[in-house]
């Protein structure tokens, strides 16, 4: 069991019978009134994002989510193939169930699967990729006053903004987490 006033971000624990996760979490204690947590989470298996305060002594069960490393192999259609790498076993999951940090993974990468009790609802690419610049535009000399940036496509086909002295062919790091930028490779 855990308590409200144990929320961190990150935490799982189960409420109503879904599964939830804190995205964000603060203690309040105002000047008159009884403490609370104001507390920002997300539900694991739809995804929907709820806001809600919750005494501070309230108990929820504490859910344990399974995350299995796997290796990305390749798409047909809608489904997305990964396979285990201990049992070799291969599995399909859906587009709807990768999220937005899919987009920075490509074939032979490894990542995290995530289930609860058997049913998997995410995947969770490693938090810095190194991909190749496929296109992009030349920047101009002389147009760096401010901390000016371009858009760039990737190997996988996700678009990121760079800076202007990057260039086709040029391997680049980008955290998954942020889709952004991080340092040439």
């Amino acid at each position: 069991m855990i308590t409200a006033g144990d929320f961190r971000n990150g935490v799982t624990f189960e409420m109503d019978g879904n599964v939830v996760q804190v995205v964000e979490f603060q203690h309040v204690k105002p000047g008159k009134g009884a403490a609370f947590v104001r507390t920002k989470y997300k539900n694991v298996i739809t995804g929907a994002v709820v806001e809600q305060s919750f005494n501070p002594t309230a108990k929820f069960p504490t859910a344990y989510i399974d995350r299995k490393d796997m290796q990305y192999l390749y798409q047909d259609g809608d489904l997305y193939y990964f396979m285990d790498m201990e049992s070799y076993e291969q599995i399909p999951i859906g587009k709807d169930k990768l999220g937005p940090s899919f987009a920075f993974v490509k074939e032979n990468m490894e990542v995290k699967v995530l289930s609860y009790k058997g049913n998997v609802f995410g995947v969770e690419p490693p938090f810095f990729v190194e991909l190749q610049v496929t296109e992009t535009e030349p920047g101009v000399k002389g147009d760096t006053a401010t901390n000016a940036t371009k858009p760039a496509t990737l190997e996988t086909g996700a678009e990121v903004r760079v800076p202007l002295f990057i260039n086709e062919g040029d391997m680049i790091r980008v955290d998954t987490r942020t889709g952004e930028y991080m340092e040439r490779a």
